[in-house]
């Protein structure tokens, strides 16, 4: 059991869930990319992007407390991949301070995306991962999704092309 407890996240949760996905996408890209297009994208536009994203349910966010403190969020909806069945969801982010990371804040954010993405009919979930996020991969792997070689592409991140895997797993 949890000791974190995961609630849907409240527009005033939009800029802690902005400052994390910062601090934490820059502590788990580091070594992935060059410093210099670590954090470039300017705080007001990530703060515009999760509250929006909170406000209108997409994706549906939830947060993760340590006492008062969010230590961590998790955005799921439906797949945005083109070809996916109407059944199939995606956890679009996840992310937890790394002062957090190895204690359960992921795995209490993944519970409740899964418990979310079956109230709304998914039978299946995907995720993207960087190939070289080895972190992100085994906390995927171990919540028992596994890789669908097949769906490697390159995305951009600054000028630095990152390879990305989609993983899959069944939610019941």
């Amino acid at each position: 059991m949890s000791s974190y407890q995961v609630r849907p996240a409240t527009l005033r949760d939009a800029k802690a869930v902005a400052e994390i996905h910062a601090s934490a996408s820059r502590a788990a890209y580091q070594g992935l990319v060059p410093d210099e297009h670590l954090g470039t994208v300017p705080p007001e536009k990530r703060l515009a992007y999760w509250r929006e994203a909170i406000e209108y349910s997409e994706p549906q966010v939830h947060v993760a407390l340590d006492g008062d403190q969010i230590v961590g969020f998790v955005g799921f909806d439906r797949s945005r991949d083109a070809k996916s069945k109407p059944t199939t969801g995606e956890i679009w982010a996840i992310y937890a301070l790394s002062s957090h990371w190895d204690k359960g804040v992921g795995l209490a954010l993944w519970d409740a995306a899964r418990e979310g993405l079956l109230e709304e009919g998914c039978t299946q979930v995907t995720v993207w991962v960087p190939l070289r996020n080895e972190r992100a991969l085994r906390f995927h792997e171990l919540a028992g999704f596994k890789r669908e070689l097949n769906t490697a592409q390159t995305v951009t991140m600054g000028s630095v092309k990152l390879e990305e895997i989609r993983l899959k797993r069944a939610l019941s």
